[in-house]
């Protein structure tokens, strides 16, 4: 028996069916922790992605025709079945991504509360009367489904995305094609099992799997598709703005960060040292939302650096099943020689390994740096992994105005008692999300969730979605 056909293959989900790829070829999916093969999946083409849209297309008329309580019931199903199929998803989230259990059980809890959150949306899509200057006219809006909504998802956080951007998409009553990252299509197909046993109508929901660079732009780019939503790198989301400004179609970008928390003089360092690690090391800083530029008042620089280091060093490197274990592997060997390359620029340019710096397996240890310029690749760019840089500032203006020196616009986040320059902070960061006295790291289903800048375009969340997702229609009537 060969190898492939004694591993499981995924297929495509396509109109209600699982079907191979077109040309029959498969890709290799490789768990992070050590790159051993966890599965083959259907290497799709063009062709199986036009097959998608074009499912989609043709049962959103039908689909958009469902009742609010026809939705909502399938949705509540599949909550349901996830709560069943929770070991399943876990477990495929430890295996295919490198989760560490805690972050997994963390993400798991949190789709949860994304489909329910999507449940109770279905009855939302509602307009309004609205006054006439005409006698005897009756004037109102209604709020329809945009269509076919092309879904791209990423590696890091692929139950959380998809939760959210499916299920927002199929509340409002669009139909979806989804694109999962290629470095995780089990999980979206594992999703797609239980969209199918929940009851929703074959071509409501279909997943093409595959290489994005490959098949992403016969997505984004085919007019048949109403809305694209895609959570990646700033760099290929530049490229999918431009191909679907070509079609006017609208889009939603969430995308790199680079984000900066400020640790004033007053800040609690014993709540605040906890926080702050969980800003940058969960899941081995592979979040676009993770804090990479650390701004600390002179007066406690040295005590913050000190509690840091000493944190850094006592996370967890085992077994990913462990519940103690915090430091996930980074995902690929590009992404491995990216956080090392950032990492020794830095220092041949003259930066402090404060702790960290060295790898375990395909694992970085947790890595702070101090002494970085900006001529360092890693004062400006995403690394994408456990590192990051600490800055003492002598002023929190000081601290403002270099939290602002990014072309990213993401997270931000500062540690204070000081109410009055904890709100004038969060009026003035050029950041799509700001948290006083808490982590960078931080969502919830019904948030507007995104940034300005490189970060992205639009918001995601229940009422960021409804809007984005379903377009206003004015209607009169002469009466």
């Amino acid at each position: 028996m060969d190898a492939q056909s004694s591993t499981k293959t995924l297929q495509h989900f396509i109109g209600g069916n699982w079907v191979g790829a077109s040309r029959g070829e498969t890709f290799e999916v490789l768990n992070p922790l050590d790159d051993s093969l966890f599965c083959y999946a259907a290497k799709g083409t063009s062709d199986d992605m036009r097959a998608g849209v074009e499912a989609a297309k043709a049962a959103f008329p039908a689909y958009r025709g469902t009742t609010p309580s026809q939705r909502e019931r399938w949705l509540l199903r599949v909550a349901e079945l996830m709560e069943e199929r929770q070991q399943d998803l876990i477990d495929c989230l430890v295996d295919e991504i490198g989760s560490p259990v805690q972050k997994a059980m963390f993400e798991f809890t949190k789709g949860l509360t994304m489909v329910r959150a999507a449940a109770g949306l279905c009855r939302q899509v509602r307009g309004e009367t609205i006054p006439s200057d005409m006698p005897g006219k009756f004037s109102m809006s209604v709020r329809e489904p945009l269509g076919v909504v092309a879904v791209i998802t990423p590696f890091n956080v692929p139950l959380i995305k998809t939760t959210r951007l499916v299920s927002n998409a199929l509340a409002v009553g669009n139909t979806v094609v989804h694109l999962p990252s290629e470095m995780a299509p089990s999980l979206t197909v594992l999703f797609a099992e239980i969209i199918a046993e929940a009851g929703f109508p074959a071509g409501a929901y279909n997943v093409v799997t595959g290489l994005g660079h490959e098949i992403g732009d016969e997505l984004t780019g085919n007019k048949d598709v109403s809305f694209v939503t895609f959570t990646g790198s700033s760099v290929i989301g530049q490229h999918i703005a431009e191909i679907c400004a070509k079609n006017k179609t609208p889009v939603t970008l969430e995308l790199g960060g680079k984000s900066p928390t400020l640790v004033m003089a007053d800040a609690d360092l014993d709540k605040t040292m906890p926080l702050a690690a969980r800003s940058i090391f969960m899941f081995g800083g592979q979040a676009c939302i993770g804090t990479s530029r650390f701004y600390v008042e002179r007066p406690i620089f040295d005590e913050f650096v000190k509690q840091f280091a000493m944190i850094a060093g006592k996370l967890g490197m085992g077994d990913l099943r462990d519940p103690d274990t915090v430091i996930a592997p980074i995902i690929s060997e590009r992404q491995r020689k990216r956080v090392k390359d950032h990492i020794a620029d830095a220092v041949a340019k003259g930066a402090t390994i404060v702790t960290g710096g060295e790898w375990v397996g395909n694992r970085c240890q947790p890595t702070l740096l101090t002494g970085v310029t900006e001529e360092m690749t890693v004062c400006k760019t995403e690394t994408f992994g456990p590192v990051t840089s600490i800055y003492p500032i002598d002023s929190y203006e000081e601290g403002l105005e270099l939290a602002n020196d990014t072309e990213y616009g993401l997270s931000s986040a500062i540690f204070t008692k000081d109410i009055d320059r904890a709100f004038h902070f969060a009026k003035n960061i050029n950041a799509g999300m700001c948290h006083i006295n808490g982590p960078t790291i931080h969502d919830e289903a019904h948030v507007p969730f995104g940034g300005n800048g490189e970060s992205g375009v639009g918001r995601e969340g229940t009422d960021a979605d409804l809007d984005a997702m379903t377009e206003l229609k004015w209607v009169t009537v002469q009466l």
